[in-house]
């Protein structure tokens, strides 16, 4: 058996409750074995700066970049934010995109974005501004298949487990499409 892919989670919603949140919690629940996933935090990075930059990053900042030079692959969840991707995400991807010790931790690495919104389009809007600043960075995002959960309040119950069957199966395919894609990558 080869040794597992290790994936760094981006989780764009800050908020310890978010919907997005509990997506994410059901695709490290329903990933294959072969897929070792934890979170790069984003929540305490400041607004990038390069007078910050000058200085040298600050602990967080290299933190998360550490988290991604470590990892094999990334995994995006994405909520939407007046449609289009959140600020906390954007500004993650901006430091992220900053050399690191002399490398690019998000050039060439592949990714998959899951992720929801509220509204009957769930993050379609939000997914298609994403794309476009991943690929000037040469993440190699996985294009299908996609989770794009739309009304998502109604398929995580009060506890913020993703209770939606349907939905739960369709993240159970995405992990593992995500695990040969990762892998492929790897190997190439």
């Amino acid at each position: 058996m080869s040794e597992p892919i290790r994936v760094a989670a981006i989780i764009g919603s800050l908020r310890a409750g978010s919907y997005n949140r509990a997506l994410y919690r059901a695709a490290v629940d329903l990933a294959p074995p072969s897929l070792l996933i934890n979170e790069a935090p984003i929540r305490d990075l400041p607004p990038f700066d390069e007078d910050l930059e000058d200085d040298g990053d600050p602990p967080s900042v290299v933190a998360f970049k550490d988290a991604l030079a470590a990892a094999d692959a990334f995994l995006i969840v994405c909520p939407e934010y007046n449609q289009s991707f959140p600020g906390v995400l954007k500004n993650a991807i901006d430091w992220a995109s900053r050399s690191h010790h002399g490398t690019k931790v998000l050039w060439g690495k592949p990714a998959g974005i899951i992720g929801g919104a509220a509204s009957r389009y769930g993050n379609v809007r939000a997914v298609s501004h994403l794309r476009p600043v991943l690929a000037h960075l040469d993440v190699r995002v996985m294009a299908r298949p996609e989770v794009s959960v739309i009304n998502i309040g109604n398929h995580i119950d009060a506890e913020g487990v993703l209770t939606d069957e349907k939905t739960r199966e369709h993240i159970a395919t995405f992990m593992q499409a995500f695990a040969t894609w990762a892998r492929v990558a790897r190997e190439a």
